[in-house]
């Protein structure tokens, strides 16, 4: 087989920052005056575990922010069913982002315990940690961002964390359940309603990065304003988010998935397949025939949900997988596919043989061919020879090397390539 020449692409996105993240967490909780609504020796829950840029330093400048007012904050995990069907792996998933007692200067509660503070509309109860629930108040941090299933006003942030990560298993399967007849945002809106009248709701801060990983805005917000201020802050999330620059893709190849990218392995808003696990809907960008995913990330502890969006896969990556974990993530996500088994052959030469057998009637030389690392890291990356013409008249685009041969090793595996390393990660 033929394979195209490749080169190396560097995009050109929004990279300004915060320079002093703890200070900025300081300044932003000062100016809500919180002292006024707390009293000394109060327990605040501090409810996180969506991973982000600086998250250890926000949660940590969160926690001595209430130790200055003398309260006693402690950390619950909002993490929804994320391989963590126990209360122990809930607290490995915090290990996994860094978040630890030491790190955090505050101990961690884990439990799986719910209660049940109201229904929606529906019928549907609404659960709620049980140990942020009956804390004297609870604060929420969270990410606002795309969320890679949901989709509409409110995606991830913290009316997600709400509705999801603080209604751990339990909920977090009926939830995902209810979105076959409901819309997220509209069940999101409801446990809203719910926690402000019976839960115990302090503020939330709100976290934005653009496509580098640094965190560009820090925002606190009063809980009746989660929804209108969430908005807004997806609003610029949206226009600083990672994608890919081209509209048409022949082969994706991923040298990583897994839980660290996201709940689905790969993020879908990059890979265009959102709506639907194996092409992109009208209006979806990008196109791509054929996905390829390499390797599953370590820190995913063999978590493998979103296998089932590629064509193809190295077979290290089944060997790699928790069956276990992967089919109760999927199936909480109400999307048994997540868990499906592509064909996998033991080298990226087999892969590619085969894939370049999809392309049509083109030659395999002419393939349109990009080359990640993975969804989250889009600054630099490799593509194939047909597209060179067309970067070297877009300007944020900035072409680093010649065209020059895929490399393979002796087994017929492609080598890795090293990726510049983004400030905030």
């Amino acid at each position: 087989m033929t394979y195209p020449l490749m080169f190396r692409l560097k995009q050109t996105m929004h990279n300004s920052k915060i320079d002093d993240v703890p200070a900025a967490v300081e300044a932003e909780l000062s100016k809500f005056n919180l002292g006024s609504k707390l009293k000394p020796g109060d327990s605040v829950a501090v409810a996180c575990g969506d991973r982000f840029a600086n998250q250890v330093a926000i949660i940590r400048a969160v926690v001595d922010h209430l130790k200055k007012l003398k309260t006693n904050p402690f950390v619950v995990p909002a993490i929804g069913s994320h391989f963590a069907a126990t209360a122990e792996d809930q607290r490995k998933v915090l290990h996994t982002l860094g978040i630890t007692e030491e790190a955090i200067n505050a101990e961690i509660r884990s439990s799986m315990e719910t209660e049940i503070i109201g229904l929606l509309p529906n019928g549907s109860p609404v659960y709620c940690d049980k140990q942020a629930l009956h804390a004297d108040h609870m604060m929420v941090v969270n990410l606002v961002d795309l969320h890679p299933i949901f989709h509409g006003d409110v995606q991830r942030g913290l009316l997600e964390m709400l509705a999801i990560g603080l209604a751990k298993l339990q909920g977090a399967e009926l939830y995902h359940r209810a979105i076959q007849n409901s819309s997220f945002e509209d069940i999101a809106r409801g446990v809203h309603k719910l926690m402000l009248k019976n839960g115990n709701l302090l503020a939330g801060l709100m976290i934005l990065e653009n496509a580098h990983q640094c965190t560009v805005r820090i925002q606190a917000v009063w809980p009746d304003y989660f929804a209108e201020k969430e908005i807004a802050m997806l609003h610029r999330a949206r226009g600083l988010f990672r994608q890919l620059p081209f509209k048409f893709i022949d082969i994706l190849l991923v040298d990583e998935i897994g839980t660290a990218f996201g709940c689905l392995g790969a993020d879908p808003n990059v890979t265009g397949r959102k709506y639907n696990a194996h092409a992109a809907v009208e209006g979806e960008f990008p196109h791509i025939r054929t996905v390829v995913y390499r390797d599953l990330n370590a820190k995913s502890r063999g978590d493998a949900t979103g296998v089932g969006h590629a064509e193809f896969v190295r077979s290290q990556i089944l060997r790699k997988t928790d069956a276990q974990a992967t089919r109760l993530h999927s199936l909480t996500a109400g999307m048994p596919t997540l868990a499906a088994t592509p064909i996998d052959y033991e080298t990226d030469r087999e892969i590619l043989d085969a894939a370049l057998t999809l392309i049509g009637l083109n030659s395999p030389e002419k393939a349109r061919i990009v080359w990640i690392r993975n969804t989250s890291s889009l600054i630099e990356f490799e593509c194939s020879e047909p597209y060179l013409e067309e970067v070297q008249h877009w300007r944020d685009l900035s072409v680093l090397t010649s065209p020059h041969p895929l490399e393979f090793d002796t087994h017929g595996n492609l080598r890795d390539f090293v990726v510049e390393q983004s400030p905030g990660s």
